[in-house]
């Protein structure tokens, strides 16, 4: 069995979860908190990625990064960017493809505070990013938790998204989703079977330990 898919595939959920913390914070705090008439029609372009077919956002990037297309075109000419059958295009996707699962625990979190406790930040003269940084993100720990291991485990199951802008390349696109079908394809079901016992293994660990930790399970065992 070849470990190179499991590598880039780990790698892929790591860059991507990385990413989606940094993107998704202060997404789900203007979800959160803002008043402006485009949050539903934000919200509703951040909760695509879970009803579309994997396969439409994949054509539709593959369809815009092109380099036939004058967005494609552009990032290729001028910042030497090529999205297409590559890992910075699977990371791209990716992140698209797993906002949801990063920005709606976040988002639940920030609106289950207490109203009075980013109003009495302000009061005690603390700022917007003060605020942020160390009175409410401390506070919904569970909530950051969640959306850590939904967007990583999500990451790690992608293929539809990722068959489309990444292809199948060797080392460099084929995640270890990719790599299984293609030994299903060869009848290699021992090795299809084995890739599969190995991110099912995995994946029900993390999310375990969520559960664990969220519900306080671990807590009451060390007592």
């Amino acid at each position: 069995m070849n470990i190179d898919p499991l590598i880039l595939t780990f790698k892929l959920a790591t860059v991507t979860t990385v990413v989606l913390l940094l993107v998704g914070i202060p997404l789900a705090y203007w979800l959160a908190y803002s008043k402006s008439r485009l949050k539903p029609i934000i919200e509703t372009l951040v909760s695509m990625p879970i009803v579309l077919p994997p396969t439409v956002i994949g054509f539709y990037l593959l369809v815009v990064f092109s380099p036939a297309n004058a967005i494609g075109s552009w990032l290729n000419e001028y910042l030497g960017l090529r999205l297409i059958f590559s890992f910075e295009g699977l990371v791209f996707a990716s992140v698209i493809y797993s906002l949801p699962f990063m920005v709606h625990p976040i988002q639940a979190g920030f609106s289950n505070l207490p109203k009075g406790l980013k109003e009495t930040a302000y009061v005690m003269g603390k700022s917007r990013i003060t605020t942020l940084l160390r009175v409410l993100l401390p506070n919904i720990k569970p909530a950051l938790l969640t959306g850590l291991v939904l967007a990583f485990a999500h990451t790690i199951g992608e293929f539809g998204v990722v068959l489309m802008i990444g292809g199948n390349i060797p080392e460099k696109t084929r995640v270890a989703s990719i790599a299984i079908y293609d030994q299903v394809e060869a009848l290699n079901y021992n090795v299809a079977n084995t890739y599969s016992l190995i991110l099912f293994g995995i994946t029900f660990s993390i999310l375990l330990v969520v559960y664990l930790v969220n519900g306080g399970y671990v807590k009451r065992w060390f007592r």
